[in-house]
């Protein structure tokens, strides 16, 4: 049985160290922002196969910049995971008396909440830069693909803390696993364009799905109908979330 207080109250402890680090939201805005200006202004008049006739690169660019914001907040919130771990924190809310799987929401919950609060805020960086979102339908339908990218990566997250134990570990195996994505993904440029085999590697990656959702709801430049997208997300974002969620029990229970 869920615990809503006990949900509540890791969500909120995740809402308030994220307000409290400036420094990380400053640091976390830096990247995105230069990849908009530098490329998207770079890029802007060249003539880039795949784009579609009348779209812009700054507009096809700044979906992939969100996404890719998102998954890189949701994968590195599992470094907080593992900061609980190495203090204590996490073996002392895993005894109390609620349900492993309250405690395992309430960690989720705030790290999904941190990572579109990210999302957000490079979507309002991009106002200035041009991006606009015409209706309210496709608003909402805009918000749902920035939840489930972010639950899918958070799982994963959990997935990989439930595996490596240690900080410096995980920093490498984020190195290892977050750009990769990202190019596979089609953040800065059409998957079209890309070689069979690797195009192949586009289409595991969940990102890959909820870029092209972002940018068919945006531009209409989509590789899928942006419903597909979401069904895919769906699907790949549940079946991480709760094998992430399982595994994590599971090893914290030894």
């Amino acid at each position: 049985m869920v615990n809503f207080t006990a949900v509540y109250v890791l969500w909120l402890r995740e809402m308030k160290r994220y307000v409290r680090a400036k420094s990380r939201i400053i640091s976390s805005l830096t990247m995105p922002f230069l990849f908009l200006v530098a490329m998207g202004f770079g890029f802007r008049n060249l003539n880039i196969p795949g784009l579609g006739n009348g779209t812009d690169y700054l507009s096809f660019l700044i979906p992939g910049i969100i996404g890719m914001g998102i998954m890189t907040s949701s994968l590195m919130a599992g470094l907080s995971i593992l900061w609980d771990r190495e203090f204590g924190f996490l073996k002392e809310i895993m005894i109390a008396p609620v349900s492993r799987y309250s405690i395992v929401l309430g960690r989720v919950a705030g790290n999904v909440t941190t990572s579109i609060i990210q999302g957000l805020l490079i979507a309002v960086i991009s106002i200035f830069l041009g991006f606009q979102i015409s209706t309210i339908q496709a608003l909402l339908l805009f918000f749902l693909v920035m939840i489930l990218i972010s639950v899918s990566y958070v799982g994963l997250g959990l997935l990989l803390t439930s595996v490596i134990k240690d900080m410096q570990g995980f920093g490498s195996i984020m190195s290892l696993v977050m750009m990769p994505m990202v190019f596979l993904s089609g953040a800065f440029y059409p998957v079209n364009n890309l070689p069979g085999i690797i195009q192949l590697l586009s289409y595991l990656t969940p990102l890959t799905y909820g870029i092209d959702a972002l940018r068919g709801i945006v531009i209409g430049a989509s590789i899928f109908n942006p419903i597909t997208d979401i069904i895919i997300l769906t699907i790949v974002s549940a079946t991480l979330l709760t094998s992430g969620a399982v595994l994590f029990d599971k090893t914290e229970s030894v």
